[in-house]
């Protein structure tokens, strides 16, 4: 996903896949929430990382930003919201954020949960339509609210019944072959099957 030029800088937002493109999320993480929020090492990267998709954005090539989501069955949890301080005057957060909605709804995703900040809560509700679902609760020194976000449909979301080429490309990379469809002019010649 490559969104384009606002406030004449280009912001590129792509899922972290590579181990490159994840040392730029930490390194976003921890300037923010480490390094402004003097959150501990081992409660920002807290063991869900390898687990979620991890998303990167970019300015000028540069890793300004970051957020990430982990699954469940019926809704999503976006988290970790990040945006270096020198770029939250530009649009990087709301084309993250907007971006990876996109992104959940084309995994067929309606609804998705996530905590703010207390402080944060006016940007998160005029921004991006978020509800408050529950009680204030609290974690690494800090008070939370539980909110949702409501995903827009998509027509082309990802389905059971989805071609299974398609279901095997890149993550985020669905409208393009990826390597294993090359693999399909070779035939099937099943090797190693016993006969």
């Amino acid at each position: 996903m490559t969104i384009g030029n606002n406030n004449h800088d280009h912001i590129e937002i792509r899922v972290a896949r590579t181990l490159e493109d994840f040392a730029l999320v930490q390194a976003v993480r921890t300037l923010v929430f480490i390094g402004e929020q003097d959150c501990p090492w081992e409660e920002e990267f807290d063991g869900n990382d390898l687990t979620a998709t991890n998303f990167l954005a970019l300015v000028g090539g540069q890793p300004v930003g970051t957020t990430r989501v982990r699954w469940f069955a019926d809704f999503c949890k976006l988290e970790r919201l990040a945006v270096r301080k020198e770029h939250r005057h530009v649009e990087v957060g709301r084309h993250l954020f907007n971006d990876v909605l996109r992104f959940c709804a084309r995994k067929g995703y309606r609804q998705a949960f996530g905590q703010c900040q207390v402080r944060l809560l006016p940007y998160f509700s005029d921004v991006f339509g978020a509800k408050v679902i529950g009680d204030t609760f609290h974690f690494s020194d800090h008070e939370y609210f539980p909110i949702s976000f409501p995903i827009p449909v998509d027509g082309d979301a990802l389905k059971i019944d989805t071609n299974p080429m398609i279901l095997q490309r890149p993550e985020g990379d669905w409208d393009r072959p990826g390597i294993l469809e090359a693999s399909q002019d070779r035939g099937a010649s099943n090797p190693g099957a016993r006969t």
